[in-house]
């Protein structure tokens, strides 16, 4: 029988299980792999903002890692929520040591609320540290402008072409998500292998979409580590992701943007 396959989340900590690593292991599990996590950030925050952030001292951040890839095989990376230049550059250097077959970098800069998550000085460090190492990328539109330092996308054409632009910043892949379009539908284009590749997706009314960010690009890594082909990864993870949501209603967590329901299939 072949061996489950490990996947490591770096991110930050989110005490309503929603977003960050909780979020994180819970899409591993769903998607069949079993879960890590090295914390950068513990979080004070509920479906309805973030009150309090604590950073993790980037040396730690080195040594939670250290202690994965000393003894466990990693079969991928999710880099989620960095906080600061010199967290994005000791992951960066930390990467680069122990050479995981794929990393997927979600860069978190905005929580679901409106609270900011990234320092100034991070974008830069993740544009050159980070990005490089990714074998793919998933920002929404807004991150996606800001990595870039161009005005945002305002159709499937624009998007298209900074998922391009930034996969010639020099990683293996970007997925530009296209949920903050003025549309019907939800659009999330892939550039890899150069060429364009589109998902199609209806939108969903809820308020239920806390952390959908982070769960879809750890159900990504999961993928990644179950078939090494970005597509597919792309279109299992984002099937997960949409039937997550649509099944959100059946939890009952928070007064504001409660959670997907990561267990839909399961529970």
């Amino acid at each position: 029988m072949a061996a489950i396959r490990n996947v490591l989340s770096i991110a930050g900590s989110d005490p309503s299980g929603g977003a960050g690593i909780q979020a994180d292991l819970k899409a591993f599990s769903a998607n069949g792999v079993y879960g890590m996590a090295v914390v950068t950030a513990l979080t004070a925050q509920n479906t309805r903002g973030v009150s309090g952030v604590e950073l993790v001292a980037p040396d730690f951040v080195t040594k939670q890692i250290d202690a994965i890839f000393t003894d466990i095989r990693v079969d991928a990376v999710k880099i989620g929520m960095v906080a600061t230049a010199g967290i994005a550059t000791a992951i960066a250097e930390a990467l680069r040591r122990h050479r995981p077959a794929h990393v997927v970098l979600d860069p978190v800069m905005i929580a679901k609320g409106g609270d900011r998550l990234l320092a100034e000085d991070a974008v830069t460090a993740m544009r050159s540290e980070l990005l490089p190492l990714a074998t793919m990328i998933t920002p929404n539109i807004p991150e996606a402008a800001v990595l870039l330092g161009a005005p945002e996308a305002g159709d499937r054409g624009e998007m298209e072409h900074a998922a391009q632009r930034l996969t010639a910043l020099g990683c293996g892949a970007t997925l530009v998500k296209g949920g903050h379009l003025a549309a019907n539908d939800s659009p999330d284009v892939l550039f890899s292998e150069g060429r364009a590749t589109w998902f199609e997706g209806g939108r969903v009314e809820t308020t239920n979409t806390h952390g959908t960010g982070c769960t879809l690009s750890s159900a990504i890594a999961a993928q990644l580590a179950l078939t090494s082909d970005p597509v597919e990864a792309v279109r299992r993870a984002k099937a997960y992701v949409a039937a997550a949501i649509a099944a959100s209603g059946r939890l009952d967590v928070g007064a504001g943007h409660g959670p997907t329901h990561h267990f839909h299939a399961h529970w």
